[in-house]
């Protein structure tokens, strides 16, 4: 028999664990960034490691915070606990960053920042940080963070490279917030290890099956060894344990911490309380709540004795499951007087929303005054950008309501915060609750709206374009702005659903619209944007070019208050590539993309990189469409969102690569046809017959084309696939088909004189024309492209001109657009068109000139895009905050660039040429 336990070092094992908590040390001190995220369940030793990290960073700065289950419904909480020592440097961040960071702190007011741009505010003040000494950033129990930090945090997480900034996330099941980050599962240790730690706290010889009975039941979990055995005979430990696997390990070890609890003074046991609903661990404050409860601060000292508790600088739980623990064997009753003690001291004009969220949870029942408190917690949450928690609040606000009316109006509010936080399950669920109140007309007209909404962000794009037109129409007696934005919003809905569509299809939709009623004063842009879309459809083209090119230019060159400018930007773009506008649609992109990227909107930037490549392809810069691309591949990461990657797909049909980009093209229909997105299935279709005509695959391209240019024949891209339906059918030898689509061209293309319009079907017509009548379209067509400045179809058109020219015996004429076709396909990237040329100029004896070597791509793609826009003139931070990463991970992409490009300085990029600013 022993007479005490035998001395347990401080981590046993673990040498995987702390080989990678070492290597993510090691790259600080080289300067190069790192994030890791350690997961595994409660007890199994994460914390321990997070010590030993700290322990081992001596030579650097840390900065430390924990996820708390209590204020998970505060925004930004997590976020402001680990970022309150660095502030010194939040001056030397850009100023839409400071701004950002400054309103979500509350240290300042303004409007609500977009939750992506504190995420870059955090990563760049975390680099700002880290210049005199590495950054290692600990945050334990990231799994009870409030979204709203997570969601920042794990964005600076996924862009740490050249930053000497470490983040370690300890999580028992990291969230979403965390994907794509290293991950390292924490498990139980190994049997010989759990035996040495098993045998340092039982103070007597166990009999080996009840040994080995331990050792299954705690999986080698380290804080279970050291806690289920404690204070238990030989007897009793033989006893008190259950079949292996009966109940999860976590489960036990707080039984286990319980037990404890229950050999504690009653006083002991009520601080304890305060201190776990007290989350931020404030001595004073704790004090004064056991005051109120008539407990002496004395009654600290079991618990500290114990070891469950540790009183200092902070009040500090041995572990998050003794919090638990503590919170779960208290009464309901024992739990609401340590928030109402807790309410009674904290101070309400500092604090407002702890305030209010202690009120509501020691509150029983209904009661108005704390849910009207509630409801203006959530207005300041609002201001802070954190949607999560304004609809927290607004939930809890409806569970204290008890009269039907102002319950119904609480649920229809906390079900918009919701959607707008991205819970759509829970925005469900509210809309349900807002049926058994009664709602006037306007706020039935709004939960109808959210309904549409609902419907559309949830996939269900078939279901959307009928609930949103039945809102429209609820809304005209009541707000007619309002309804007219959602005839708009019904309006997009079609046009995503396309064929899928069931009740409120585009004609239905453009129908209601037209007569609705106008609003009062002059038109805004909106109006401007309804009426047109809606003649559109019911009147035709020539009947609705006014107003759609009106509206193109007001969007494009008037200042719009930003609200309203997001409204209807997106279809204001449409409205430009209708009437075959190129300079207000190129206006309205780089107006709204910078908007985007000033103001963190990153979801509604990846809705803008689709056309912003098409116009980089159009115009010959296939290293700005790479670069699209692969920022939109990046956005989809950063958010989360399912949009369709518009800008991939494109370029994959552009670039012509007969191994892979009809794949991409595949995938991104599939994805585009499972969420209904009928617009996004159009749309490659005509991708896939711009890469099949560049081919050579008339037959299938023409399938294609047909497939394009037939579903919703009022839109853009059906009036872009003709050229491609009028090209594979005069290929394929399909002169009907070939002439019916250029008699819809002449009608698309009458409502425009521009260049642009004049010049594809001047060689859409050429195709179909014979001798002089011929050679007068391909001749109009290469003058009127070369003034739009579309490069590709610029050299589309030199590439029918001389295959015509071959076919009409003039050798030595083909040749000469022919090479000039082949030239400007092989220097934009074309690979297709330009194999294609190439074939021709064979055919007419002559050779295709190679491409150089400087034509090669050796760039990744964002060190291509980084170099883009070195090349353009933008410094260092601004690459940075345009790319949502920070200025030294620019610097160091920049130096990998100039390597490879063979030059010294960004000057020097103005001669590098654009072919080899495409990734390889």
């Amino acid at each position: 028999m022993r007479t005490g336990p035998e001395p347990a070092p401080a981590l046993l094992d673990r040498l995987p664990e702390r080989a990678a908590l070492d290597g993510l040390l090691e790259d600080l001190r080289s300067g190069r960034g790192r994030a890791l995220v350690m997961r595994g369940e409660a007890g199994v030793g994460k914390s321990a490691l997070l010590e030993y990290a700290v322990g081992a960073a001596a030579d650097m700065r840390v900065a430390r915070a924990a996820g708390l289950e209590s204020e998970m419904e505060l925004t930004y909480a997590g976020l402001h606990l680990l970022c309150v020592p660095l502030l010194d440097r939040l001056d030397a961040l850009p100023g839409p960053q400071r701004d950002a960071l400054s309103v979500a702190f509350g240290l300042r007011e303004g409007p609500a920042p977009a939750r992506f741009l504190v995420g870059l505010a955090v990563l760049t003040l975390l680099a700002e940080a880290a210049e005199e000494r590495p950054l290692l950033c600990v945050i334990d129990d990231v799994h009870w963070l409030d979204q709203a930090s997570a969601q920042a945090l794990g964005f600076a997480a996924r862009r740490l490279l050249a930053e000497p900034v470490g983040l370690i996330f300890a999580a028992r099941e990291p969230g979403e917030e965390y994907r794509g980050l290293t991950d390292l599962e924490v498990r139980g240790l190994p049997d010989q290890h759990a035996r040495v730690l098993l045998r340092s706290v039982v103070r007597f010889r166990l009999d080996e099956p009840v040994q080995d009975r331990i050792l299954a039941e705690t999986k080698g979990n380290p804080l279970a060894l050291l806690e289920l055995p404690r204070g238990l005979d030989p007897a009793q430990l033989a006893g008190a344990l259950g079949p292996a696997g009966a109940q999860p390990v976590p489960e036990r070890i707080e039984r286990g911490f319980r037990r404890r609890l229950e050999a504690l003074p009653a006083d002991t046991r009520s601080l304890m309380l305060v201190a776990a609903v007290e989350a931020a661990g404030d001595p004073a404050l704790i004090r004064r709540a056991a005051e109120r409860l008539g407990v002496p601060a004395s009654a600290v000292e079991p618990a500290e004795a114990d070891g469950l508790l540790q009183a200092g600088t902070l009040v500090r739980f041995r572990h998050p499951l003794v919090r638990s623990a503590v919170y779960s064997a208290a009464s309901p009753s024992e739990r609401r007087a340590a928030h109402r003690a807790l309410a009674e001291v904290t101070d309400r004009d500092r604090d407002p929303d702890r305030w209010a969220w202690h009120r509501a949870a020691a509150t029983s029942g209904s009661d108005e005054d704390v849910a009207a408190e509630l409801e203006r917690s959530a207005d300041r949450a609002r201001a802070r950008g954190g949607v999560a928690a304004a609809a927290s609040f607004l939930r809890r606000a409806v569970e204290l309501t008890e009269e039907p009316a102002p319950r119904a109006e609480r649920a229809l509010e906390a079900a918009q915060a919701s959607f707008q936080a991205g819970a759509l399950d829970v925005t469900a669920e509210l809309l349900a609750l807002t049926t058994a109140g009664p709602l006037d007309e306007l706020q039935q007209a709004r939960a109808a709206l959210l309904r549409g909404r609902l419907a559309f962000a949830s996939g269900r794009g078939s279901d959307a374009p009928g609930l949103l037109l039945k809102a429209a129409k609820q809304l005209e007696t009541l707000d007619v702005a309002l309804a007219r934005q959602t005839y708009l919003d019904a309006w997009f809905a079609a046009v995503y659903a396309g064929r899928s569509a069931g009740a409120g299809d585009l004609h239905e939709v453009s129908r209601a619209a037209q007569s609705a009623p106008s609003p009062a004063g002059g038109p805004r842009p909106l109006d401007l944007l309804v009426d047109g879309l809606s003649l559109l459809v019911t009147e035709g083209r020539a009947e609705a070019a006014p107003a759609l090119r009106e509206a193109a230019r007001v969007v494009a060159e008037d200042d719009i208050p930003l609200a309203e400018r997001l409204q209807c930007s997106r279809v204001a773009l449409a409205a430009a590539a209708l009437v075959w506008d190129e300079e207000h649609w190129r206006a309205i992109l780089a107006r709204d993309v910078q908007l985007c990227r000033e103001t963190g909107m990153l979801t509604q930037l990846a809705l803008y990189l689709g056309p912003m490549a098409l116009m980089a392809i159009w115009r010959g810069d296939f290293a700005a469409a790479v670069s699209l691309a692969a920022e939109e591949k990046e956005l989809a990461a950063a958010t989360g969102a399912g949009f369709v990657r518009h800008a991939a797909l494109i370029l994959a049909g552009y670039r012509g690569d007969e191994a892979e980009d009809p794949s991409t093209i595949e995938a991104v229909a599939a994805a585009a046809q499972a969420a209904g997105q009928g617009s996004g299935v159009q749309m490659a279709q005509w991708i896939s017959a711009v890469l099949l005509n560049g081919l050579g695959s008339y037959e299938e391209a023409l399938v294609k084309a047909r497939q394009a240019a037939e579903q919703a024949p009022e839109l853009y891209v059906s009036m872009w696939a003709l050229p491609e339906l009028i090209e594979a059918a005069c290929r394929s030898g399909r002169t009907g088909p070939a002439m019916d689509a250029l008699g819809r061209l002449t009608e698309v293309t009458a409502i425009a004189r521009t260049d642009w319009a004049q010049g594809i079907y001047a060689r859409s017509r050429a195709l179909l024309s014979e001798g002089e009548d011929a050679e007068r379209g391909y001749r109009e067509a290469v003058d009127r492209l070369r003034r739009t400045g579309f490069r590709s179809e610029l050299a589309r058109a030199h590439l029918l001109y001389g295959e015509w020219l071959r076919r009409e015996g003039r050798r030595t004429d083909a040749r000469t657009h022919l090479r000039e076709a082949h030239d400007m396909f092989t220097d934009i990237g074309m690979r297709a068109f330009a194999r294609r040329a190439g074939r021709e100029l064979l055919a007419t004896g002559a050779t295709a000139r190679g491409r150089g070597a400087d034509a090669a791509g050796e760039l990744t793609a964002q060190e291509a895009q980084i170099a883009r826009l070195a090349r353009d003139g933008l410094s260092n931070p601004e690459i940075a905050a345009q790319l949502f990463i920070s200025p030294r991970t620019v610097e160091y992409h920049l130096s990998k660039v100039f390597t490879k490009l063979n030059v010294t300085s960004r000057k020097q990029l103005d001669g590098v040429p654009l072919s080899r600013l495409v990734a390889s």
